[in-house]
Protein backbone atom coordinates (compact mmCIF):
# COMPACT_ATOMS: atom_id res chain seq x y z
CA UNK A 1 0.00 0.00 0.00
CA UNK A 2 2.55 2.39 0.90
CA UNK A 3 4.47 2.07 -2.55
CA UNK A 4 0.99 2.48 -3.72
CA UNK A 5 0.32 5.70 -2.71
CA UNK A 6 3.89 6.54 -3.76
CA UNK A 7 3.37 6.26 -7.21
CA UNK A 8 0.28 8.06 -7.63
CA UNK A 9 -2.23 5.48 -8.86
CA UNK A 10 -5.92 6.19 -8.85
CA UNK A 11 -6.35 4.64 -5.32
CA UNK A 12 -4.39 7.36 -4.05
CA UNK A 13 -5.29 10.32 -5.94
CA UNK A 14 -8.82 9.33 -4.24
CA UNK A 15 -7.06 9.27 -0.34
CA UNK A 16 -4.62 12.71 -1.20
CA UNK A 17 -6.61 14.55 -3.78
CA UNK A 18 -4.01 17.43 -3.40
CA UNK A 19 -0.99 15.03 -3.44
CA UNK A 20 0.39 17.21 -6.81
CA UNK A 21 1.08 20.02 -4.42
CA UNK A 22 4.04 17.93 -3.17
CA UNK A 23 5.68 18.34 -6.36
CA UNK A 24 8.64 20.54 -7.17
CA UNK A 25 8.32 24.10 -8.05
CA UNK A 26 4.23 24.01 -6.31
CA UNK A 27 5.28 25.54 -2.84
CA UNK A 28 7.26 28.21 -4.39
CA UNK A 29 4.52 29.33 -6.40
CA UNK A 30 2.76 29.10 -3.75
CA UNK A 31 4.99 31.34 -1.92
CA UNK A 32 5.20 33.70 -4.68
CA UNK A 33 1.43 33.93 -4.92
CA UNK A 34 1.71 34.95 -0.94
CA UNK A 35 4.00 37.35 -1.40
CA UNK A 36 2.71 38.91 -4.11
CA UNK A 37 -0.63 39.31 -2.89
CA UNK A 38 0.73 40.28 0.83
CA UNK A 39 2.74 42.86 -1.16
CA UNK A 40 -0.26 44.14 -3.01
CA UNK A 41 -2.23 44.18 0.93
CA UNK A 42 1.00 45.98 2.83
CA UNK A 43 1.25 48.25 0.10
CA UNK A 44 -2.73 49.77 -0.31
CA UNK A 45 -2.70 50.07 3.74
CA UNK A 46 1.00 52.07 3.57
CA UNK A 47 -0.83 54.62 1.11
CA UNK A 48 -3.88 54.27 2.89
CA UNK A 49 -1.90 55.57 5.87
CA UNK A 50 -0.37 58.12 4.12
CA UNK A 51 -3.07 59.80 2.91
CA UNK A 52 -4.74 59.72 6.53
CA UNK A 53 -1.52 61.30 8.05
CA UNK A 54 -1.26 64.21 5.52
CA UNK A 55 -5.31 64.79 6.10
CA UNK A 56 -4.81 65.23 9.56
CA UNK A 57 -2.19 68.18 8.84
CA UNK A 58 -4.08 71.23 8.58
CA UNK A 59 -1.31 72.54 6.23
CA UNK A 60 -1.17 69.88 3.96
CA UNK A 61 -4.67 68.65 4.09
CA UNK A 62 -5.65 71.69 2.45
CA UNK A 63 -3.70 71.49 -0.62
CA UNK A 64 -5.37 70.10 -3.50
CA UNK A 65 -2.48 69.25 -5.56
CA UNK A 66 -0.73 67.38 -3.22
CA UNK A 67 -3.88 65.59 -2.59
CA UNK A 68 -4.37 64.82 -5.96
CA UNK A 69 -0.65 63.54 -6.44
CA UNK A 70 -1.29 61.39 -3.63
CA UNK A 71 -4.49 59.73 -5.03
CA UNK A 72 -2.90 59.47 -7.91
CA UNK A 73 0.50 58.04 -6.84
CA UNK A 74 -1.98 55.16 -4.84
CA UNK A 75 -3.51 54.26 -7.76
CA UNK A 76 -0.08 53.80 -9.56
CA UNK A 77 1.54 52.15 -6.49
CA UNK A 78 -1.57 49.43 -6.32
CA UNK A 79 -1.35 49.22 -10.66
CA UNK A 80 2.34 48.47 -9.77
CA UNK A 81 1.50 45.64 -7.24
CA UNK A 82 -1.14 43.83 -9.73
CA UNK A 83 1.29 44.48 -12.32
CA UNK A 84 4.22 42.35 -10.41
CA UNK A 85 1.78 39.55 -9.49
CA UNK A 86 0.56 38.55 -13.16
CA UNK A 87 4.35 38.43 -14.54
CA UNK A 88 5.74 36.67 -11.46
CA UNK A 89 2.98 34.29 -11.21
CA UNK A 90 2.59 33.48 -14.72
CA UNK A 91 5.67 33.06 -14.94
CA UNK A 92 6.22 30.30 -12.01
CA UNK A 93 3.50 28.55 -12.97
CA UNK A 94 4.05 28.02 -16.66
CA UNK A 95 7.54 26.47 -16.39
CA UNK A 96 5.89 24.30 -13.95
CA UNK A 97 3.54 23.26 -16.55
CA UNK A 98 6.26 22.34 -19.07
CA UNK A 99 7.77 20.45 -17.09
CA UNK A 100 4.73 18.62 -16.47
CA UNK A 101 4.26 17.23 -20.40
CA UNK A 102 5.74 13.75 -19.96
CA UNK A 103 2.99 12.91 -17.83
CA UNK A 104 0.52 15.09 -20.00
CA UNK A 105 1.51 13.09 -22.96
CA UNK A 106 0.93 9.63 -21.30
CA UNK A 107 -2.51 10.67 -20.15
CA UNK A 108 -3.27 11.36 -23.86
CA UNK A 109 -1.99 8.17 -25.28
CA UNK A 110 -4.63 6.64 -22.26
CA UNK A 111 -7.32 8.12 -23.58
CA UNK A 112 -7.33 11.41 -21.97
CA UNK A 113 -8.70 14.23 -23.65
CA UNK A 114 -6.89 17.87 -23.98
CA UNK A 115 -9.80 19.76 -22.45
CA UNK A 116 -10.03 17.57 -19.57
CA UNK A 117 -6.23 17.97 -19.21
CA UNK A 118 -6.36 21.63 -19.50
CA UNK A 119 -9.24 21.78 -16.80
CA UNK A 120 -7.43 19.69 -14.73
CA UNK A 121 -4.11 22.29 -15.12
CA UNK A 122 -6.69 24.97 -14.61
CA UNK A 123 -8.07 23.79 -11.43
CA UNK A 124 -4.64 23.54 -9.64
CA UNK A 125 -3.51 26.79 -10.98
CA UNK A 126 -6.48 27.98 -9.39
CA UNK A 127 -5.73 26.09 -5.97
CA UNK A 128 -2.18 27.48 -5.86
CA UNK A 129 -3.78 30.92 -6.52
CA UNK A 130 -6.33 31.15 -3.54
CA UNK A 131 -3.77 29.10 -1.33
CA UNK A 132 -1.02 32.03 -2.01
CA UNK A 133 -3.21 34.75 -2.05
CA UNK A 134 -4.84 33.95 0.93
CA UNK A 135 -1.82 32.99 3.07
CA UNK A 136 -0.73 36.46 1.60
CA UNK A 137 -3.59 38.75 2.08
CA UNK A 138 -3.21 37.44 5.90
CA UNK A 139 0.12 38.16 6.33
CA UNK A 140 -0.20 41.52 4.61
CA UNK A 141 -3.12 42.55 6.75
CA UNK A 142 -1.15 41.95 9.87
CA UNK A 143 2.28 43.47 8.98
CA UNK A 144 -0.21 46.36 8.06
CA UNK A 145 -1.38 45.99 11.45
CA UNK A 146 2.05 46.61 13.25
CA UNK A 147 3.09 48.78 10.41
CA UNK A 148 0.52 51.00 11.77
CA UNK A 149 1.18 50.48 15.30
CA UNK A 150 5.45 51.36 15.07
CA UNK A 151 4.42 54.44 12.79
CA UNK A 152 2.10 55.82 15.41
CA UNK A 153 4.07 55.15 18.35
CA UNK A 154 7.28 56.94 15.73
CA UNK A 155 5.73 59.88 14.58
CA UNK A 156 3.42 60.67 17.89
CA UNK A 157 0.90 61.88 15.53
CA UNK A 158 -2.76 62.90 16.70
CA UNK A 159 -6.20 62.78 15.04
CA UNK A 160 -4.86 60.30 12.36
CA UNK A 161 -7.70 57.75 12.23
CA UNK A 162 -6.97 54.65 9.79
CA UNK A 163 -8.44 50.98 9.84
CA UNK A 164 -6.47 48.19 8.79
CA UNK A 165 -9.13 45.89 7.95
CA UNK A 166 -10.53 47.46 5.20
CA UNK A 167 -12.58 45.35 2.16
CA UNK A 168 -10.17 46.95 -0.57
CA UNK A 169 -7.26 44.52 0.59
CA UNK A 170 -8.88 41.59 -1.13
CA UNK A 171 -8.45 43.31 -4.46
CA UNK A 172 -5.01 42.18 -4.45
CA UNK A 173 -5.50 38.73 -3.12
CA UNK A 174 -8.48 38.35 -5.62
CA UNK A 175 -6.15 39.11 -8.57
CA UNK A 176 -3.59 37.00 -7.92
CA UNK A 177 -5.80 33.70 -7.22
CA UNK A 178 -6.78 35.08 -11.01
CA UNK A 179 -4.25 35.95 -12.56
CA UNK A 180 -2.09 32.22 -11.63
CA UNK A 181 -5.33 30.43 -12.65
CA UNK A 182 -5.57 31.77 -15.98
CA UNK A 183 -1.43 31.34 -16.15
CA UNK A 184 -2.04 27.99 -15.66
CA UNK A 185 -4.69 27.94 -18.45
CA UNK A 186 -2.52 29.48 -20.59
CA UNK A 187 0.87 27.68 -19.93
CA UNK A 188 -1.69 24.18 -20.81
CA UNK A 189 -2.09 25.58 -24.38
CA UNK A 190 1.31 25.29 -25.65
CA UNK A 191 2.19 21.97 -23.81
CA UNK A 192 -1.05 20.22 -25.41
CA UNK A 193 -0.02 21.08 -28.56
CA UNK A 194 2.72 18.79 -28.65
CA UNK A 195 2.39 15.27 -29.82
CA UNK A 196 2.41 12.45 -27.25
CA UNK A 197 6.23 11.06 -29.18
CA UNK A 198 7.49 14.64 -29.04
CA UNK A 199 6.92 14.74 -25.13
CA UNK A 200 7.57 11.44 -24.02
CA UNK A 201 11.14 12.52 -23.24
CA UNK A 202 10.62 15.13 -20.56
CA UNK A 203 9.40 19.07 -21.13
CA UNK A 204 9.15 20.90 -23.91
CA UNK A 205 10.72 24.23 -24.36
CA UNK A 206 9.82 26.20 -27.90
CA UNK A 207 13.55 26.39 -29.33
CA UNK A 208 15.56 29.73 -30.64
CA UNK A 209 14.01 29.16 -34.18
CA UNK A 210 10.34 28.35 -33.29
CA UNK A 211 10.14 32.09 -31.30
CA UNK A 212 11.82 33.92 -34.32
CA UNK A 213 9.32 32.65 -36.48
CA UNK A 214 6.42 33.45 -34.28
CA UNK A 215 5.46 36.75 -36.31
CA UNK A 216 2.24 37.19 -34.59
CA UNK A 217 3.29 37.75 -31.40
CA UNK A 218 6.70 39.20 -32.29
CA UNK A 219 4.56 41.88 -33.98
CA UNK A 220 2.25 42.57 -30.84
CA UNK A 221 5.23 42.93 -28.95
CA UNK A 222 7.22 45.37 -31.04
CA UNK A 223 3.12 47.27 -31.54
CA UNK A 224 2.76 47.64 -27.66
CA UNK A 225 5.99 48.88 -27.24
CA UNK A 226 5.98 51.56 -29.67
CA UNK A 227 2.66 52.62 -28.53
CA UNK A 228 4.43 52.29 -24.73
CA UNK A 229 6.96 54.34 -25.66
CA UNK A 230 4.82 57.36 -27.44
CA UNK A 231 2.15 57.32 -24.37
CA UNK A 232 5.23 57.94 -22.17
CA UNK A 233 6.63 60.92 -24.88
CA UNK A 234 2.89 62.09 -24.48
CA UNK A 235 3.17 62.13 -20.89
CA UNK A 236 5.98 63.91 -20.10
CA UNK A 237 4.98 66.68 -22.51
CA UNK A 238 1.36 66.65 -20.85
CA UNK A 239 3.10 67.13 -17.45
CA UNK A 240 4.41 70.39 -18.00
CA UNK A 241 0.86 71.23 -18.27
CA UNK A 242 -1.06 69.01 -15.83
CA UNK A 243 -0.09 66.52 -12.63
CA UNK A 244 -2.48 64.77 -14.94
CA UNK A 245 0.26 63.61 -17.73
CA UNK A 246 1.45 61.09 -15.04
CA UNK A 247 -1.86 58.79 -16.01
CA UNK A 248 -0.66 58.81 -19.63
CA UNK A 249 2.65 57.97 -18.43
CA UNK A 250 1.83 55.26 -16.41
CA UNK A 251 -0.08 53.18 -19.37
CA UNK A 252 2.60 54.08 -21.82
CA UNK A 253 4.93 51.96 -18.84
CA UNK A 254 2.58 49.67 -18.76
CA UNK A 255 2.05 48.98 -22.22
CA UNK A 256 6.10 49.53 -23.20
CA UNK A 257 6.96 46.84 -20.50
CA UNK A 258 3.99 44.32 -21.47
CA UNK A 259 5.78 44.54 -24.94
CA UNK A 260 9.26 43.65 -23.71
CA UNK A 261 7.54 41.33 -21.28
CA UNK A 262 6.11 39.39 -24.55
CA UNK A 263 9.18 39.68 -27.03
CA UNK A 264 11.53 39.40 -24.20
CA UNK A 265 12.17 35.46 -26.25
CA UNK A 266 13.76 38.26 -28.59
CA UNK A 267 15.58 40.42 -26.44
CA UNK A 268 16.86 38.84 -23.69
CA UNK A 269 18.54 35.99 -24.94
CA UNK A 270 21.21 38.16 -27.34
CA UNK A 271 21.61 40.55 -24.12
CA UNK A 272 22.53 36.99 -22.09
CA UNK A 273 24.68 36.02 -25.00
CA UNK A 274 26.54 39.39 -25.02
CA UNK A 275 27.00 38.95 -21.19
CA UNK A 276 28.19 35.11 -21.76
CA UNK A 277 31.14 36.27 -23.46
CA UNK A 278 32.37 38.35 -20.37
CA UNK A 279 33.27 35.01 -18.89
CA UNK A 280 35.47 33.74 -21.15
CA UNK A 281 36.20 30.93 -23.99
CA UNK A 282 35.54 27.79 -21.74
CA UNK A 283 33.72 24.71 -22.20
CA UNK A 284 31.71 25.43 -19.37
CA UNK A 285 31.01 29.21 -20.11
CA UNK A 286 30.15 28.81 -23.62
CA UNK A 287 27.57 25.69 -22.52
CA UNK A 288 26.13 28.72 -20.03
CA UNK A 289 25.68 30.76 -22.82
CA UNK A 290 24.79 29.02 -25.37
CA UNK A 291 21.94 27.63 -23.34
CA UNK A 292 19.88 30.77 -22.79
CA UNK A 293 19.97 31.03 -26.42
CA UNK A 294 19.13 27.05 -27.12
CA UNK A 295 15.88 28.04 -24.48
CA UNK A 296 14.81 31.64 -24.53
CA UNK A 297 11.28 30.92 -22.99
CA UNK A 298 12.77 29.49 -20.07
CA UNK A 299 15.63 31.99 -19.84
CA UNK A 300 13.75 34.91 -20.69
CA UNK A 301 10.94 33.73 -17.60
CA UNK A 302 13.87 33.62 -15.34
CA UNK A 303 15.48 36.75 -16.46
CA UNK A 304 12.49 39.05 -16.83
CA UNK A 305 11.27 38.49 -13.10
CA UNK A 306 15.02 40.01 -12.04
CA UNK A 307 13.97 42.97 -14.99
CA UNK A 308 10.95 43.66 -13.16
CA UNK A 309 12.10 43.83 -9.46
CA UNK A 310 15.37 45.88 -10.38
CA UNK A 311 13.16 48.26 -12.58
CA UNK A 312 11.02 48.69 -9.81
CA UNK A 313 13.19 49.39 -7.74
CA UNK A 314 15.48 51.83 -9.96
CA UNK A 315 12.28 53.39 -10.85
CA UNK A 316 11.59 54.48 -7.91
CA UNK A 317 14.91 55.82 -6.66
CA UNK A 318 15.59 57.64 -9.83
CA UNK A 319 11.71 58.84 -9.59
CA UNK A 320 12.41 60.65 -5.79
CA UNK A 321 15.18 61.53 -6.96
CA UNK A 322 13.70 63.53 -10.12
CA UNK A 323 11.37 65.27 -7.53
CA UNK A 324 13.97 66.80 -5.96
CA UNK A 325 15.82 67.90 -9.05
CA UNK A 326 12.12 69.42 -10.70
CA UNK A 327 11.25 70.78 -7.17
CA UNK A 328 14.68 72.74 -6.79
CA UNK A 329 14.60 74.13 -10.46
CA UNK A 330 10.76 75.10 -10.15
CA UNK A 331 12.19 77.02 -6.61
CA UNK A 332 15.28 77.91 -8.63
CA UNK A 333 17.61 76.95 -5.71
CA UNK A 334 17.86 74.53 -3.02
CA UNK A 335 15.23 73.05 -1.21
CA UNK A 336 14.64 73.80 2.61
CA UNK A 337 15.79 71.18 4.54
CA UNK A 338 12.43 70.34 6.58
CA UNK A 339 10.66 69.57 2.99
CA UNK A 340 14.23 67.42 2.00
CA UNK A 341 14.07 65.58 5.09
CA UNK A 342 10.27 64.83 4.17
CA UNK A 343 10.91 63.40 1.00
CA UNK A 344 13.78 61.26 2.16
CA UNK A 345 11.37 59.73 4.71
CA UNK A 346 9.06 59.27 2.07
CA UNK A 347 11.29 57.56 0.04
CA UNK A 348 12.33 55.10 2.44
CA UNK A 349 9.13 54.51 2.58
CA UNK A 350 8.61 53.72 -1.10
CA UNK A 351 11.46 52.10 -1.35
CA UNK A 352 10.76 49.51 1.65
CA UNK A 353 7.68 48.96 -0.15
CA UNK A 354 9.10 48.12 -3.54
CA UNK A 355 11.83 46.24 -2.56
CA UNK A 356 9.34 43.33 -1.71
CA UNK A 357 9.40 43.14 -5.37
CA UNK A 358 12.92 42.13 -5.37
CA UNK A 359 11.81 39.37 -2.90
CA UNK A 360 9.61 38.35 -5.30
CA UNK A 361 11.66 38.28 -8.24
CA UNK A 362 14.32 36.15 -5.78
CA UNK A 363 11.86 33.44 -5.25
CA UNK A 364 10.48 33.76 -8.94
CA UNK A 365 14.78 32.93 -10.01
CA UNK A 366 15.57 30.35 -7.67
CA UNK A 367 11.99 28.13 -8.18
CA UNK A 368 12.60 28.90 -12.04
CA UNK A 369 16.41 27.54 -11.98
CA UNK A 370 15.85 24.47 -9.67
CA UNK A 371 12.65 23.76 -11.84
CA UNK A 372 15.04 24.08 -14.95
CA UNK A 373 17.79 21.33 -13.39
CA UNK A 374 15.06 18.99 -12.81
CA UNK A 375 13.27 19.23 -16.28
CA UNK A 376 17.11 18.64 -17.95
CA UNK A 377 18.57 15.77 -15.78
CA UNK A 378 18.95 13.67 -19.31
CA UNK A 379 20.94 16.85 -20.35
CA UNK A 380 22.79 16.99 -17.24
CA UNK A 381 23.38 12.81 -17.16
CA UNK A 382 24.76 12.40 -20.78
CA UNK A 383 27.11 15.83 -19.92
CA UNK A 384 28.55 13.68 -16.91
CA UNK A 385 28.80 10.59 -19.27
CA UNK A 386 30.86 12.45 -21.84
CA UNK A 387 33.12 13.62 -18.69
CA UNK A 388 32.18 16.22 -17.52
CA UNK A 389 33.41 17.13 -14.12
CA UNK A 390 30.83 18.20 -11.19
CA UNK A 391 32.88 20.67 -10.39
CA UNK A 392 31.81 21.61 -14.09
CA UNK A 393 28.31 21.28 -14.08
CA UNK A 394 28.36 23.61 -10.81
CA UNK A 395 30.38 26.32 -12.56
CA UNK A 396 27.83 26.12 -15.71
CA UNK A 397 24.58 26.09 -13.09
CA UNK A 398 26.13 29.02 -11.45
CA UNK A 399 27.35 30.83 -15.30
CA UNK A 400 23.27 30.47 -15.93
CA UNK A 401 21.90 31.93 -12.77
CA UNK A 402 25.50 35.39 -13.58
CA UNK A 403 24.01 35.78 -16.83
CA UNK A 404 20.22 36.04 -16.43
CA UNK A 405 20.71 38.47 -13.04
CA UNK A 406 23.60 40.59 -14.71
CA UNK A 407 21.72 40.84 -18.03
CA UNK A 408 18.48 41.25 -16.35
CA UNK A 409 20.11 43.70 -14.19
CA UNK A 410 21.57 45.98 -16.47
CA UNK A 411 18.29 46.01 -18.36
CA UNK A 412 16.61 46.53 -15.14
CA UNK A 413 19.01 49.48 -14.51
CA UNK A 414 17.92 51.49 -18.45
CA UNK A 415 14.32 50.94 -18.18
CA UNK A 416 14.11 52.27 -14.29
CA UNK A 417 16.03 55.69 -15.15
CA UNK A 418 13.52 56.04 -18.18
CA UNK A 419 10.64 55.30 -16.36
CA UNK A 420 11.52 57.01 -13.17
CA UNK A 421 12.50 59.73 -15.33
CA UNK A 422 9.32 59.93 -16.97
CA UNK A 423 7.21 59.40 -13.83
CA UNK A 424 8.76 62.27 -11.61
CA UNK A 425 8.35 64.47 -14.74
CA UNK A 426 5.33 63.51 -15.85
CA UNK A 427 3.90 64.38 -12.65
CA UNK A 428 5.45 67.41 -11.16
CA UNK A 429 6.50 68.90 -14.18
CA UNK A 430 3.64 71.57 -13.98
CA UNK A 431 3.96 71.83 -9.70
CA UNK A 432 5.28 75.76 -9.25
CA UNK A 433 7.44 75.78 -6.22
CA UNK A 434 7.85 79.13 -4.12
CA UNK A 435 9.89 81.47 -4.69
CA UNK A 436 10.71 81.39 -8.10
CA UNK A 437 7.44 79.17 -9.55
CA UNK A 438 9.52 78.83 -12.99
CA UNK A 439 6.96 75.83 -13.49
CA UNK A 440 6.70 74.12 -16.40
CA UNK A 441 9.68 72.45 -15.14
CA UNK A 442 12.14 70.41 -17.57
CA UNK A 443 14.99 68.35 -16.08
CA UNK A 444 17.87 65.65 -16.77
CA UNK A 445 16.87 62.61 -14.94
CA UNK A 446 18.19 62.26 -11.63
CA UNK A 447 19.96 59.19 -10.48
CA UNK A 448 21.06 58.84 -7.21
CA UNK A 449 24.41 56.27 -6.85
CA UNK A 450 24.31 54.50 -4.01
CA UNK A 451 20.64 52.62 -4.40
CA UNK A 452 22.01 51.83 -7.76
CA UNK A 453 24.82 50.35 -6.07
CA UNK A 454 23.07 48.82 -3.36
CA UNK A 455 21.27 47.31 -6.34
CA UNK A 456 24.53 45.53 -7.97
CA UNK A 457 25.62 44.11 -4.82
CA UNK A 458 22.09 42.38 -3.62
CA UNK A 459 22.03 41.39 -7.38
CA UNK A 460 25.67 39.76 -7.00
CA UNK A 461 23.90 38.16 -3.66
CA UNK A 462 20.98 36.83 -5.27
CA UNK A 463 22.87 35.25 -8.36
CA UNK A 464 24.91 32.83 -4.97
CA UNK A 465 21.66 32.51 -3.12
CA UNK A 466 19.90 31.93 -6.50
CA UNK A 467 21.87 28.73 -7.54
CA UNK A 468 23.05 27.18 -4.43
CA UNK A 469 19.78 24.96 -4.54
CA UNK A 470 20.28 24.07 -8.32
CA UNK A 471 23.88 23.53 -8.17
CA UNK A 472 23.25 21.47 -5.37
CA UNK A 473 20.73 19.07 -7.63
CA UNK A 474 22.82 19.07 -10.22
CA UNK A 475 26.10 17.58 -9.07
CA UNK A 476 23.64 14.99 -7.57
CA UNK A 477 22.72 13.55 -10.95
CA UNK A 478 24.21 10.23 -11.73
CA UNK A 479 24.70 9.61 -15.62
CA UNK A 480 22.85 5.96 -15.81
CA UNK A 481 19.49 7.23 -13.66
CA UNK A 482 19.09 10.61 -15.87
CA UNK A 483 19.81 8.51 -19.11
CA UNK A 484 17.14 5.67 -17.92
CA UNK A 485 14.30 8.29 -17.55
Amino acid sequence: MPRAAASGTPSSSRTAPLAWLRERGMGASILVAGISSAFGAVLLSATGYIAALMRADPYIGDSGTLAVVLAIMSVILVGVAVYVASIVTANTFATVVAGRTRRIALMRLIGASARSQRSEIARQGLVVGVIGAALGLVAGTLLSWAGVLLAEAALAVEGVEYAVVQPVLIIPAVVVALTTWAAAWAGSRRVLTVTPLQALGGSVEASHDAFTGRRGRNGVAITLFAIGGVLLAAGIALGLLTPLGVIVAFFGGIFSFTGLTLGATLVMPPVLRLVGKAFGRSATARLAAENALRYPERSSRMAIGVVMGVTLVTMFAVALETVKAVFAASADGPLPEDMTTLMDTFAAIMMGLVAVSAAIAAVGLVNLLTIGVVQRRRELGLLRALGVSTGQVRRMVLLEAAHITIAATATGLVLGIAYGWAGAQSLLGAVPMPPSFSAPTLVAPAVPWLPVAIIVVATAVLTLVAAVVPTRLATRVVPVEALAD
